[in-house]
This record gives C-alpha cells, structure tokens and sequence, in this order.
C-alpha cells in the first residue's frame, strides 16, 4: 500500500505542539517524503524550545508509524538557535562539540554524552571503518574486511552508515527491500553470509539525500536500534568520510570498540586521516589501526610495479602516531572490477593474493577484539 504526503499530514493534525495547535499549523515542518511506505522529515525549532517538543516529536513518530502501509519512520527534531545567541545546554540524544566530550573539573560523568552509550543487544563488537575524506575505496575495504573476519569463523554483520553516499548496495548487488518483524524492526539483508543494512536499500539509488545533520543521527541511530541483528561477534560499520555528525552520534551512543583508518599514501590523504584519527581518540575509542589503500599498482602485463600515490605514508603515520599498520592493499583492476559487479573480491577470488591481504587485515583486527569477543 502506497502512503501519500497527505495521509501524513492528515496523521500529523491530530498531534499537538507546545504551543497548543496542531503541529501541521506550528510552522515547523520542513518538506515530508514519503515513499515505498518510509516517511522522512524533521521539526525544525528554536534550540531554547528544544526540550519542550522532544514530545512532540515522539507522538508525531507514533502517529506515522500508525499509518497503514507505513514500513520506517525517521523523524528529527532540528534545533538551531538564532545568530548571537547562547549555545543551549545539550539535549538528550544530541551531538556535541568534540570538546565537549573532555570532561570539565567538576562535571559529573552522568553529565557526560558519553554516559549515554548502550550496547547493542547481541553484538559483541561494533567497530568503525573510517577515512579522513572520500575517494579512499573505505567502503571497498570495509566489505572486505568484513568477509576477511566471516573467513576466520566469526558471525559478522555490516552497516552502511554512509547516508549521503550509501555505497553497499552496489558492492553487494543487493536490491531488495529490508522485511520487518512483528516488532517493526528491519531484518537485515543476507548476503555473502554476512548481515547486512544500507540506507540505500530504504531509497532509491538515484534519490538525492539531502538531510541535515539531525536526519542524518536519527537514521544512524534507527539502523543500530532498530534492525534484528541477532547475535553478531562484530558488526562493522561502514562510515561515511569526514568528521561530523555521523562518527559522533555513532561514538556517543555505541561503545565501539574500535576505529580503522582507511588512507591512501599522499599527503592529503595522510592529512585527513590524521584528523579522523585524532577525532576517534578525543572520544576514547581505540584505534584498531591503519590501512594504506591503492597503495601501489603492478602492471597485470609485464609485473612493473608502480606507485602512483606515493608509498608508505600510511605506515610511517602510523609508526608516527603509535597505532598500529594493518596493511598494503594495492590499486588493482581485480579489486575494482569484483566491487563494482556487486561480488567483493574475498567472497569470488577467495584464494587470490589480494584476498590474502584482506585475510592479515581482519586477522590482526581479530587479535585485537579477542577480548570483547570471549567476553561477549
């Protein structure tokens, strides 16, 4: 069953807002989509009357959901506060500045976004892959990864945490739409004997995502909670580059266990890196490591090698910064060719060279989760 904008506004008059009138009438809601039975859009509001529609926001979710024919709702509550005013004090679920999260002399730790973290039922692990910027092939190597650590007998899950770029999709070939329980909650795609969730499975592939970064942490935070994961030894997360909203609503409300860096040799590149790297650390989630993709590319002809980027900058990073180096993955036509055909290439050339490199990364991220795994 189809859902149109107008049944959810129709849905939406029946919800009231802290000023007393229907929230369809409180010039707040910014332009709703609804398609294939997902419903998005955020309420937008000053940062000072943030805490008093947080309600509001939970009855208007509650009406969505209500609609037949619903499947998902994302809703978000933006608050922006005017030019010049005083930042409000955090609200709960919200993302603060980086520098927030040291703590203050005399803050408590309840006080703390950090203390706001919960672990995911079931899941023993959660770790983060993540570059400083994009282009880097993060999500090639997080498929990979994530096959590298099935192949060493563990049950592995994958999130593509990407919102503005979901790039799983492709490499999986995956286009079905995600089932629900009797719960409501997305069971996750199966491929490759993994379990897998993508914003892109929930959007068409051509969709523009234009979300502010409210949308962005609520959709984040759906993917986490609210799919049947089952039981998992580790769900790797595939981020999207940067250093925003994404890897602090995942930090703050998970406890990750750890964080790979995926670079390329060139200085930018390293640069970037350095800053994701710093970024993970402020927040206190160990950095599991660095990769250095295309790191060098040999002639499939005549066995010259070549390295185009530069070579080595992702190790000497890490000698530098006191992490550890997970690996060399080359620029390599087999490596592009098999993602972009939607069959990585660990699962269709599982005996390959590069395969085998793939294998070292995950089992040296293995080693170092030992621990949270047994644990668990």
């Amino acid at each position: 069953m189809s859902v149109t904008q107008q049944q959810v506004l129709e849905a939406l008059k029946r919800v009231r807002s802290p000023r007393g009138v229907a929230l369809t009438d409180a010039g707040v809601l910014s332009p709703i989509t609804a398609n294939d039975g997902k419903v998005f859009f955020s309420i937008n509001v000053e940062a000072s009357e943030a805490r008093a529609w947080e309600d509001t926001r939970t009855q208007a979710e509650a009406a969505v959901r209500a609609i037949p024919g619903v499947t998902m709702a994302m809703i978000a509550l933006t608050a922006e506060r005017k030019a010049g005013a005083a930042a409000p004090p955090a609200r709960q679920g919200g993302v603060q500045p980086v520098s927030a999260h040291r703590p203050h002399q005399h803050q408590h730790p309840a006080d703390s976004p950090m203390s706001k973290q919960a672990a995911i039922p079931g899941i023993a692990a959660v770790i983060a892959v993540a570059s400083g910027k994009g282009g880097v092939g993060k999500s090639t190597t997080a498929i990979n990864l994530a096959l590298g650590l099935r192949d060493l007998g563990l049950k592995v899950g994958l999130l593509d945490a990407d919102i503005y770029g979901p790039s799983v999709p492709r490499l999986t070939g995956l286009q079905e739409k995600p089932q629900l329980t009797p719960e409501k909650k997305m069971i996750p795609l199966s491929r490759f004997g993994l379990s897998i969730m993508s914003i892109g499975f929930l959007v068409d592939e051509d969709s523009p995502m234009i979300w502010r970064g409210p949308m962005v942490m609520s959709a984040i935070n759906q993917m986490l909670r609210d799919v049947a994961w089952g039981t998992l030894d580790v769900l790797v997360v595939d981020m999207p580059p940067g250093t925003g909203d994404a890897q602090l609503t995942l930090a703050q409300n998970v406890p990750l266990k750890g964080a790979v860096i995926v670079s390329t040799p060139q200085d930018l590149s390293l640069i970037d890196a350095r800053r994701g790297l710093a970024m993970f650390r402020k927040v206190n989630v160990p950095v599991l490591g660095i990769i250095e993709n295309m790191s060098y590319f040999q002639c499939p002809e005549c066995g010259t090698r070549s390295d185009i980027f530069g070579h080595g900058g992702a190790r000497h990073e890490a000698e530098r910064l006191g992490v550890p180096f997970l690996g060399e993955i080359p620029l390599h036509m087999d490596i592009r060719a098999t993602s972009d055909a939607g069959k990585p290439l660990v699962e269709s050339e599982p005996n390959g060279p590069h395969a085998a490199i793939y294998r070292a990364i995950a089992s040296s991220v293995r080693d170092q989760l030992k621990e949270a795994i047994a644990a668990a």
